[in-house]
């Protein structure tokens, strides 16, 4: 009786603190305190434990007891799904644990996955939520880890009313009660080895991290799978949309720029000095083929100030009545004629091949 009114205590504060509070983790300082003991209990206790385990178990055994505790926790499932009046899915569930147990022995095959029968997992922390309960402050229990006020009082139920376990010490086995709990701590953490280094080399705040993960889970569960769009949100600004795109025909233009620059060159050079011309030709050429991305943002920049002053002046036209020729056309030919006088001129010994 006692227990049952310390449940309904548990349950009551629960559901005061999931509509007072809006910050998710107002006891912080404590979590981080409670969080830094399970962590050097976890570092030089449990995790040396579960890697010995994992290296002297067999894979088979280790399964088979991951199968059989999970099939237990079965019970709960169904308890909770009839809570939440989902019937389909608690008859599918009693299902899988009728199956398991019988053809399994006692759970540790589990042949109701073999059959392709769908696994749920349902707690009363999550019956709460679903009816609309908020999570309440977010809570790090000792050695057990990651929780919620709203998910506490739910542990404490389940561990009362439908954890096969339980049973144990309510008949006296004490003794038994607590080995088969370490067993089922031992399993747990097992399953977490790789999780736990993963959260450790990739993480920058391993609490902040876990804290987050944790609570985007429970809401994905209370919610079937979906997870509600305030816990995605990023905290990151978004990137900068306002810079104006930048013009493509800027290094068109740049390319004609340098092209007139170098017929300049070519007409002002003097015969006795082609192969100096020449070689700034090719010169230009590649700064026309291959453009630094310096020159292009700064053209670019320019296009975009000043667009009337991008076309060089040689490019307008100096006729109107369209009978002339244009004046790069009139510049361009007559360099061509100089370039092939100066050609003729040079003595045959000196003449390009």
């Amino acid at each position: 009786m006692k227990k049952l009114r310390a449940i309904v205590l548990i349950a009551t504060l629960a559901s005061v603190s999931g509509c007072a509070t809006t910050n998710k983790d107002p006891l912080e300082g404590l979590n981080r305190g409670i969080y830094k003991f399970n962590d050097v209990a976890d570092r030089y206790a449990m995790k040396p434990v579960a890697k010995a385990y994992k290296a002297v178990a067999p894979s088979p055994v280790r399964t088979g007891i991951s199968n059989f505790f999970s099939n237990l926790g079965t019970l709960t499932t169904v308890v909770n799904d009839l809570l939440q009046l989902k019937f389909a899915q608690a008859f599918s569930d009693a299902g899988r644990f009728v199956i398991n147990t019988t053809f399994g022995v006692v759970g540790l095959i589990d042949v109701a996955s073999m059959d392709n029968i769908p696994k749920h997992q349902e707690d009363f922390g999550q019956t709460l939520g679903y009816w609309g309960m908020g999570s309440g402050a977010y809570l790090v229990l000792p050695i057990l880890g990651p929780s919620t006020v709203r998910d506490a009082s739910g542990l404490a139920i389940d561990t009362v009313t439908s954890d096969p376990i339980q049973y144990l010490h309510n008949i006296g086995q004490v003794r038994t009660y607590y080995q088969v709990r370490a067993v089922q701590l031992l399993d747990k953490r097992t399953q977490l080895l790789d999780a736990t280094d993963l959260v450790d080399n990739a993480s920058i705040d391993p609490y902040a991290f876990m804290r987050d993960a944790y609570l985007q889970r429970r809401a994905s569960l209370i919610q079937d799978g979906l997870v509600p769009q305030e816990l995605l949100q990023d905290e990151f600004e978004p990137a900068d949309e306002d810079v104006p795109a930048k013009p493509a025909a800027s290094s068109s233009n740049n390319g004609e720029t340098v092209l007139l620059q170098s017929v300049t060159s070519v007409d002002q050079a003097e015969p006795g000095n082609m192969a100096a011309v020449v070689v700034s030709e090719s010169q230009a050429v590649e700064s026309i083929a291959a453009p630094t991305l310096d020159e292009v943002d700064a053209l670019a920049f320019e296009a975009t100030a000043q667009p009337e002053e991008v076309l060089p002046p040689l490019l307008e036209q100096t006729s109107e009545t369209g009978d002339e020729m244009p004046v790069v056309e009139k510049e361009a030919a007559e360099v061509v004629a100089a370039i092939d006088e100066t050609l003729m001129a040079l003595p045959a010994e000196t003449a390009p091949q």
